[in-house]
């Protein structure tokens, strides 16, 4: 198994994680193909290809096989299938907004869970039975103690998306009970920020953004006029929320590193891993961070709190140090840098 080549499918890979982990997949030597129903991509009038797997293809001089495919659509998935042979699938494919989530419930079930479903049902029926799975530290619900650590209790969750994620886990310990040649490995993701240090891929949200960052960064450039802090009321040194902010770089490098030791250790059944740097931070100390960064001042306003959110969450990353050889190599200032890069590149995102 420790030496052929690896095809992997890649779901939601023209997404700002599931493109940065098809730039560090290509570069380990893997061959890549990607779906994506490009509802939050930008597709190049040129090409079949959305515009990041371009830059993602021109970067690593390597070709990426794009297909337009919905996991909600069984058959369309099928169809993916009879046509290339996987060795495993990393599965990014969802909706993944927290405050979007409370409003639009049973859209997050149909494609967060419903769709997964769909994916490993096709997986069995060709006996592809290696699955990476993008989960969340939302799993967690509301920390009893800090940091997390992944044999702690999950699913006491405290937003819709939180749930379609430990629904999603829970879905995979029983296939791995009724099947034990499958191979699973659900990496649990705080916060991943930044953006490739060419500053050509990075992260565009349509609308506006759900997450920190970027939205910071949208202010930056001038796009937004000041940036909303949701309650600084909560049990933290400031008042505002804590949280692991990882670069994205190195969560991509943590799916290379997650299907590496597939490959060469094929590890049976179900693991929880943790992606994170084990350290928090505020809303005001990532504004500081960016503020030194870009050299602009970031105008901020304190608002109520938003539904769903908790105080704190950062990780405990060493099972991840452990078991993958993974660990975080880029700071709070690395995020930030490679933010205002990518945003004072492309300051309207892909569109440019």
């Amino acid at each position: 198994m420790g030496s052929e080549v690896w095809n992997v499918l890649v779901t939601g890979g023209a997404g700002y994680i599931g493109s940065h982990t098809v730039l560090e997949l290509l570069e380990a030597g893997f061959q890549v193909v990607v779906i994506d129903n490009l509802i939050n991509a930008y597709k190049d009038l040129n090409s079949e290809k959305p515009k990041c797997l371009l830059i993602v293809e021109k970067l690593t001089n390597k070709n990426v096989t794009f297909i337009d495919c919905d996991i909600t659509n069984i058959n369309d998935l099928r169809d993916v299938f009879q046509k290339h042979t996987f060795s495993c699938v990393i599965h990014f494919a969802a909706l993944k907004a927290v405050g979007e989530s409370c409003q639009k419930p049973l859209e997050y079930y149909k494609v967060n869970v419903a769709g997964t479903v769909n994916i490993l049902e096709v997986m069995r029926e060709n006996n592809v039975k290696h699955f990476i799975y993008s989960s969340s530290a939302t799993v967690y619900g509301i920390p009893e103690q800090l940091p997390l650590v992944e044999d702690m209790k999950t699913g006491n969750c405290t937003n819709p998306y939180g749930k379609t994620k430990f629904m999603v886990e829970e879905i995979l310990k029983d296939l791995c009970k009724s099947d034990d040649e499958f191979s699973v490995i659900s990496l649990r993701y705080f916060n991943p920020v930044g953006a490739h240090s060419s500053g050509q891929i990075g992260e565009d949200p349509n609308g506006i953004p759900n997450n920190l960052m970027p939205y910071i960064a949208q202010v930056s450039v001038g796009k937004r006029d000041m940036l909303y802090i949701y309650g600084n009321d909560y049990d933290t040194p400031d008042g505002t929320g804590v949280r692991d902010y990882i670069h994205i770089v190195d969560l991509a490098i943590g799916h290379v590193k997650a299907m590496t030791y597939q490959k060469t250790c094929n590890p049976m059944g179900f693991k929880a891993i943790n992606l994170g740097t084990g350290k928090g931070y505020s809303v005001l100390e990532v504004i500081r961070a960016y503020e030194k960064a870009s050299g602009k001042k970031i105008p901020y306003k304190i608002v109520e709190r938003r539904p769903g959110d908790i105080s704190a969450s950062y990780a405990d990353a060493s099972v991840a140090n452990k078991e993958l050889g993974w660990t975080t190599t880029k700071n709070l200032d690395d995020m930030c840098a490679d933010t205002w890069k990518w945003q004072q590149n492309n300051p309207n995102g892909y569109k440019n």
